[in-house]
Formats: structure tokens, C-alpha cells, sequence
């Protein structure tokens, strides 16, 4: 499959669903990247792979003129309508994060959280998130981590899946130091963080429901699938998250990656 037929599926299948549902649980990184990048008013900010806008907003709140986009529509579309609710100005635009519609060093701050890292051609995205950072501009990005957390439950899904096309990247390599460092070290002055952002939920049936109904890749190949193979990615959903049970619920660890860069 060639890039562009996969990312013409992935811009419906991210926008299958009430993201916002699932984006709300992200607050604690979210928190993270903020207390290292902190908006300044009057600088442009953009944010690649925007979502519903969960970083765009609060950043235009607090002064900078910010630009986001996706390449689903569906998802731009409600961040527009949740930055007007808000009350806050900020640009949505439907792209690629592989070819940014925008000039060389437009941007003061550029951002991506739990985004970027799903585009399938690694390195165009770090040559564009470079390319529009202007020199001494800020980079902060969000990457699950490689192995645990969300990596863990998107290779129960992988079952379900046929395999990954030939050249697509992991988008679990963002998680990794070196793979980072391969991709922006040249371009950026880089450091990194690590936390920890819990899935929270009632029980394991109550995150598959939030799952299966508004996480765009889980609720795309649920509705794929024949009952028989439905029930059964169920039951292996709830399996792995029922390890995670706490008195209150389920409490499912996330370890993140928060990289940092100044362009050189």
C-alpha cells in the first residue's frame, strides 16, 4: 500500500469517533509538556497532529497566536468547534504532517502530542517539524513509550490486523531515545523526560467501551471485524487490562516520552 492510500485511511479512521472522550484522559502529560514549554503571548505556535485541539487551545488562552492541524477532518472540525466554545482564537488546518503547508521557519514553538508519531514516513515528519521551526524555536513532543503502556495494547490489536505495510514505521519508535536522536539530533539541541500518564476507568468493560466507541484505530477495527473475532479481541482486551485493577477501578500505566529540542 502506498503512503498516500494509508494515510487517506488513517485521516477517516482518526476522525471514527468522539476522540475528545479519549484525548480528556491525557491531561497529566498534557500538564507536562506546559510546565517545560510554556506559552509566550504574541509567539506563533503550531501544533502538528492536533487532534481536537487539546494543546491549541490552552495555548492560545494564554497569548500565542497558535495554528493546529490534523489530517482528519472530522477531528478538526470539532476542535474548531471547541475552540469557539472556549472562546479562544486559534487556525485549524487539514494537512500532512509529512508536508507542512506552511514556510520555512514560521514558527516560534512547534508541538505534537501522541500525534506525529503515528504518520507512517518517520523521517518526513522530523524534516518538516524542523523546517518550520525557526532557528533557537522550541520542539516538544509527546511519544508513548516503545514497549509498555499503549504500546502493549496496540499489539493486542495487531492480531487483528493484517501486518504492517512494508516501510511504514513503528509508531512506537518515537518512544525510543536513539530513534529520536537519529531523526532530530542534527537539526534540534535535544533533551528528554519521562512520565507516566494512568488510563483511568471503572472497570476493564468500561475503558473497552471507551475504546470501542471513540478511539478512532480501536473502534475502526472493531467494527471490521466478525462477531466471533470481536469477542475475542474483547477478551483478550479485558484480560490485559484486568491486571491493572486497583480498589477504586482500573488503573492502566502509560510511560511516555517528552522530547524537548531548541533549533539549532
Amino acid at each position: 500500500m502506498a503512503f498516500e492510500e494509508l494515510k487517506a485511511k488513517q485521516s477517516v479512521m482518526w476522525g471514527n469517533g468522539p476522540y475528545a472522550r479519549v484525548s480528556e484522559n491525557l491531561k497529566v502529560a498534557h500538564d507536562h509538556l506546559f510546565r517545560e514549554v510554556v506559552p509566550q503571548a504574541g509567539e506563533r505556535w503550531l501544533d502538528v497532529a492536533t487532534g481536537t485541539g487539546e494543546i491549541a487551545r490552552p495555548a492560545a488562552r494564554a497569548g500565542a497566536r497558535v495554528t493546529g492541524l490534523d489530517l482528519a477532518p472530522d477531528l478538526i472540525e470539532t476542535a474548531r468547534e471547541r475552540a469557539s466554545e472556549d472562546g479562544v482564537d486559534v487556525s485549524f488546518d487539514v494537512g500532512d504532517a509529512e508536508a507542512l503547508p506552511y514556510e520555512d521557519g514560521s514558527f516560534d514553538t512547534v508541538t505534537s502530542t501522541f500525534g506525529v508519531m503515528f504518520a507512517p514516513d518517520h523521517a518526513a515528519v522530523a524534516r518538516e517539524l524542523a523546517r518550520v521551526c525557526r532557528p533557537g524555536g522550541r520542539l516538544a513532543l509527546l511519544t508513548w513509550d516503545s514497549e509498555h503502556g499503549v504500546a502493549e495494547f496496540f499489539k493486542i490489536m495487531a492480531a487483528y490486523q493484517p501486518p504492517r505495510p512494508e516501510g511504514v514505521g513503528n509508531p512506537f519508535s518515537w518512544g525510543d531515545k536513539e530513534h529520536v536522536t537519529g531523526l532530530l539530533g542534527d537539526a534540534f539541541e535535544l533533551r528528554f523526560e519521562e512520565g507516566d500518564c494512568p488510563q483511568p476507568g471503572r472497570s476493564s468493560e468500561d475503558i473497552w467501551e471507551l475504546f470501542a466507541t471513540s478511539y478512532g484505530p480501536t473502534k475502526t477495527l472493531v467494527e471490521g471485524l466478525d462477531p466471533d473475532r470481536r469477542e475475542a479481541l474483547h477478551s483478550d482486551w479485558l484480560a490485559y487490562f484486568d491486571q491493572y485493577r486497583t480498589s477504586d477501578g482500573v488503573s492502566q500505566p502509560r510511560p511516555y516520552l517528552l522530547v524537548l529540542g531548541t533549533r539549532r
